[in-house]
């Protein structure tokens, strides 16, 4: 489904992604790991068109994203929901659910039922603001505007941060259900172990920009944490 070759990347003079390597299956869970700073976000966004490639590729069912602006990567099926969430503090969390909308290239444009059956809350909270909704309630709000598209990949980046444990749980619960309910493809990033050993089916560790590990969740051994994943 989605595929990195290669990839590299530049801040300035500052050589970020060293040659990464990343493969998505469809219908699995990847989680990509590593300490702070060492280009998990900068790969996201790359994937989303939000950051330059220096060189390589990628591709999404066998289309050159690349050749993609961001919002024609949002409309091929891949739903976004950013470090930090930034929704839109002032509108309501309808306008919010809304704006997934505008992106889509095709079907219905109502908010699909789906996303208050999985977030019940944000259908009691249509008339409030998005900033006066808590951590929690505003992640739920962000990861219900990228599913406002109807993804066939949802890539999530630090789905946990800041959030309270026990929807940090239910966040793990929905990856979960979404991907054996309906068959979507998750790409997260991931700094808290026991979720992404709970959530992910497959992991990728990035180390100072270069993928220094990869395979099935099971195979995370804990000389893999202490090396690449301890702070």
């Amino acid at each position: 489904m989605l595929s990195v070759k290669s990839l590299n990347q530049f801040y300035g003079g500052s050589h970020t992604l060293w040659d990464v390597e990343l493969f998505v299956a469809p219908g699995s869970r990847m989680a990509v790991m590593g300490r702070n700073g060492m280009g998990k976000t900068t790969l996201l966004k790359c994937i989303m068109g939000l950051q330059p490639v220096t060189s390589g590729e990628i591709t999404f069912d066998g289309r050159d994203l690349l050749k993609c602006p961001a919002e024609e990567r949002a409309r091929l099926g891949i739903g976004y929901v950013p470090q930090g969430r930034e929704i839109f503090s002032h509108l309501t969390v309808e306008e919010n659910l809304r704006v997934g909308l505008g992106i889509r290239k095709n079907g219905p444009r109502t908010i699909p039922e789906r996303v208050f059956d999985l977030f019940p809350a944000l259908k009691q909270m249509l008339r409030r603001r998005g900033g006066d909704l808590s951590g929690g309630q505003q992640q739920q709000l962000a990861i219900g505007r990228a599913l406002v598209l109807e993804p066939k990949l949802l890539i999530l980046d630090e789905p946990t941060e800041g959030i309270q444990p026990n929807i940090v749980h239910e966040i793990g619960d929905l990856v979960l259900k979404l991907n054996e309910e309906t068959g979507l493809t998750v790409l997260l990033v991931e700094q808290k172990l026991p979720f992404a050993r709970r959530v992910a089916s497959e992991f990728c560790i990035l180390d100072k920009g270069r993928r220094v590990a990869a395979g099935p969740i099971v195979e995370l051994t804990d000389q893999f944490v202490r090396t690449h994943l301890s702070v």
